[in-house]
């Protein structure tokens, strides 16, 4: 691993790509929330999306400074959205929400990972 990230900037952006999902996620607006009820995810826990996108900005951008954090929170994207590939296809939703957004966003993640952090 790098003493520090190089570059820097893929982190930078996908923090705020991790910041304009969790602004997505407040209402949520209609897409999210059609991705929320396709894969079945109750209604109850949806108020969580939100502040687990936010933690990973944070965690993104205090990892410019502490390497270490950022590479568990960009290995802790990947978890996520490998997840959330695994619901949608339990789900049988095979449309918009699996291949662009969450297949997508794993990709990102993992060009970041192995990018910037060299992993």
């Amino acid at each position: 691993m790098r003493d520090l990230p190089d570059p820097v900037w893929p982190v930078v952006v996908l923090a705020l790509v991790q910041v304009g999902d969790g602004v997505l996620c407040l209402g949520p607006v209609r897409f999210v929330r059609g991705c929320f009820e396709g894969v079945g995810f109750p209604r109850a826990w949806w108020w969580v999306a939100a502040p687990v996108k936010f933690a990973a900005a944070v965690g993104l951008v205090a990892g410019v400074w502490v390497p270490w954090l950022g590479v568990v929170t960009v290995w802790a994207l990947v978890l996520y959205f490998l997840v959330a590939i695994s619901a949608h296809v339990l789900a049988r939703d095979f449309g918009r929400n699996l291949f662009l957004n969450a297949v997508g966003m794993l990709v990102i993640c993992v060009l970041v990972a192995l990018y910037s952090f060299g992993l």
